[in-house]
């Protein structure tokens, strides 16, 4: 039976249930896959801190050099995040003949192509499954699984903090700050939670599901992007009444040989599988073209599905000890489904829409009108109260329309002398 020596850098919470489920698995794992995993050295430039784990003190480090160039080590697991210099070990560790588990969805985003191109260079495998969704083998699903479908769409709730809020707002009618500092209370948030709420983290995940799904290289920063920062309670209790929860939702979608990429808040029908994904779970909903839909459902984030993960990653690589399977262009080669992503301002949906507006006569026929001036045209309208004279809320679902014009016609409605406050805007899907 061939022993597998890791290297792990980063010793923090993930990177000490990555440890402690290696330590308490291994003889399982060796009865269960023939493969012996064996901690080789633990890199961290934090020693003194207590974890959950004990570990030898011979095996622990301050030097990533310790790591990446010990000829022993077979496997180089990276858990520090961000970009730099994360980067710079991942490739240096793919030079020294290593093979690669990281769970660093900002890096690949950011870098992925130029990862995996490298690891395929060198004969190489680079196992990230723990990137996005947590405990859920969406990578796997998609790399593998689903090898030979057109992917066709990928809808995906894929940050845990985001959801959690927006469920106790539905749920237990909080109001957004109130449901942030539940999630923080609760370890779900951070203590600045903006990369979360932002839409950001989503859009870090999504560019990676884009290129094992549609061979699409883009960076976080090509992918249009908003957080969930200007939902109210009332936004949550309108759209239930109409038959719709919100989401913010990771998009993925073909349109002919463009691929809408989009991270937002959005409605979608209460009758679909992902309305009722509530608290902090994700779940990845996918169409293609063999395998009709899936829905890809488990907790998203924390210590033991990430662990989960990172060791599925460790054992693929140990059993097939970079045979067969070796080359990363089969599951996230550089093959290219689409041309190009799709403008924001060309993409088409339908949009609920809610401003503030004097209660008298002829409002709504002056909002309309500039709406039909754009060639947006009105599903449904409902004053949510009446106050003759006093401002009221105004809530619109429209028909299907173009981005750009819809927000040429809500900039001049904003300008409207009736119109008071903000208006929401949330696009309309499923």
């Amino acid at each position: 039976m061939k022993k597998i020596n890791v290297g792990i850098i980063g010793f923090g919470t993930i990177g000490a249930g990555v440890v402690r489920a290696l330590k308490n698995r291994r003889l399982f794992l060796k009865e269960k896959n023939g493969v012996d995993i064996n901690i080789a050295r633990i890199c961290d430039k934090d020693l003194k801190t207590k974890r959950p784990v004990s570990v030898p003190a011979q095996l622990l480090t301050r030097s990533i050099g310790k790591v990446i160039y010990d000829p022993n080590i077979d496997v180089v697991v990276e858990l520090i995040g961000g970009i730099r210099p994360a980067r710079d070990i991942i490739l240096e560790s793919l030079r020294q003949g290593k093979h690669v588990v990281t769970a660093n969805k900002a890096l690949l985003s950011d870098s992925g192509d130029r990862i995996f191109s490298l690891a395929n260079e060198l004969g190489l495998c680079v196992g990230f499954e723990a990137s996005v969704g947590g405990g859920i083998p969406i990578i796997r699903a998609l790399k593998e699984g689903f090898v030979a479908d057109r992917i066709d769409l990928i809808y995906g709730i894929i940050n845990g903090t985001s959801n959690f809020i927006l469920s106790m707002m539905s749920d237990n009618g909080l109001g957004f700050k109130e449901a942030l500092s539940m999630a923080q209370a609760k370890g779900y948030a951070e203590r600045d939670p903006y990369l979360d709420i932002s839409g950001g983290d989503s859009a870090h995940k999504l560019s990676v599901l884009a290129l094992l799904g549609f061979g699409a290289v883009a960076k976080a920063s090509d992918i249009y992007t908003e957080g969930i920062l200007g939902i109210e309670q009332d936004d949550i209790r309108y759209a239930s009444e109409m038959g719709y929860a919100i989401k913010l939702l990771a998009i993925a979608k073909r349109a002919g040989q463009l691929l809408e990429l989009r991270v937002h808040p959005t409605l979608i029908s209460k009758s679909h599988l992902l309305a009722n994904v509530g608290g902090a779970y994700n779940a990845i909903f996918v169409r293609g073209d063999l395998v009709g839909e899936n829905l890809f459902y488990g907790q998203g984030a924390g210590p033991s599905p990430t662990s989960s993960a990172v060791l599925s990653d460790i054992v693929a690589i140990a059993r097939c000890a970079c045979g067969a399977s070796s080359k990363i262009e089969q599951y996230v080669g550089i093959r290219k489904d689409v041309k190009a992503i799709e403008s924001i301002d060309r993409i088409v949906t339908r949009h609920y829409i809610k401003f503030l507006a004097i209660d008298k006569p002829g409002v709504l026929a002056k909002i309309s009108g500039v709406l039909a001036k754009y060639g947006i045209s009105i599903a449904s309208v409902t004053q949510k109260e009446r106050r003759a004279g006093s401002i009221v809320p105004i809530v619109m679902m429209t028909h299907e329309a173009v981005e750009k014009a819809m927000a040429k016609a809500l900039k001049e409605i904003a300008a409207l002398k009736v119109v008071k406050g903000r208006l929401v805007r949330i696009r309309v899907e499923a």
